[in-house]
């Protein structure tokens, strides 16, 4: 009986789960090992949000268009912000199309441990599955997003317009990476704080619609550079400015675009990621203690 019990306690566990891990620490093996919890987690994401609604799905495409065509009537016709040959409304959808991604990945994963405390309370599995699963999801909607997008720029050259895209074209899977890493480790960064500070979450959607302006999004960079220069360097040094303008530049071939822009953008993203993954890891280990 002895032997047996020896035996067992000295033989090699097929898997170990401890609290104990480094504050960087992004297992990829582990999280390949659960990547059927991944998959399930993606679908429930792009199902559940609109299984009950009257519209569904047609809120993917309802959202931009509509945010656009107001953009579109308050800046452009009544504040007369010049997009030059590119139509207003493309112009727009195009700032808005990089944005919503963005936006839907950081509030997505903002709220992680306190909307899945009841899950992360009874079973484990990697935490940071979670808001992977988030960012992953909100993939399928910039998709149909891009459509929308494409199907007008098809519109617009087909009547006539003069807008292509240029070589940055190339540095697409590049700037949606930038804005999905961006966006995770700010959400695991807000996640962890809204674990003790609830009021947080009420800020956060409210500091997205200031930051929405502050990056860009419903005029061009040339028209701050233009008439309120001495401002210009709140957004040279905002990276989501920067995302936004690269993204319109490849695809419209219009804007301000800078190598330094693109890479400082990068360096950002990951950084952020990297601070964001650390805190996680930490609030992990005791947040169902506070929440």
């Amino acid at each position: 009986m002895n032997n047996d019990k020896n035996t067992i306690q000295d033989s090699d566990w097929l898997y170990e789960i401890s609290s104990e891990k480094k504050l960087l620490d992004f297992n990829f093996k582990e999280i390949w090992r659960y990547k059927d919890l991944l998959i399930l987690f993606v679908k429930r994401d792009i199902v559940t949000v609109y299984k009950q609604t009257v519209l569904g799905p047609l809120w993917f495409l309802i959202q931009p268009l509509f945010t656009s065509v107001i953009f579109t009537l308050v800046f452009n016709n009544v504040a007369n912000i010049q997009t030059g040959q590119v139509p207003s409304f493309l112009f727009n959808l195009a700032g808005i199309t990089a944005w919503t991604y963005f936006r839907e990945c950081l509030t997505g994963t903002s709220g992680t441990f306190t909307k899945n405390a009841g899950i992360f309370g009874k079973v484990y599995f990697p935490r940071v599955i979670m808001p992977m699963s988030v960012t992953i999801s909100n993939l399928l909607k910039l998709a149909i997003q891009l459509s929308i997008f494409a199907g007008f720029y098809i519109y617009f050259v087909a009547s006539g317009r003069d807008i292509s895209p240029n070589a940055n074209l190339i540095l697409f899977p590049a700037y949606v990476f930038i804005m999905g890493t961006t966006g995770l480790g700010l959400g695991m960064i807000l996640s962890a704080m809204t674990t003790k500070y609830r009021d947080l979450s009420v800020l956060v959607t409210f500091g997205v619609q200031l930051l929405m302006y502050l990056s860009a999004v419903p005029f061009p960079l040339t028209e701050i550079l233009e008439k309120k220069p001495e401002y210009f360097w709140v957004f040279k040094y905002n990276p989501l400015a920067q995302i936004i303008e690269g993204f319109r530049y490849m695809t419209l071939d219009t804007g301000l675009f800078t190598w330094w822009g693109f890479f400082y953008a990068l360096g950002f993203s990951l950084v952020v990621f990297f601070i964001g993954l650390a805190i996680f890891n930490r609030t992990e280990k005791n947040f169902i203690d506070t929440v």
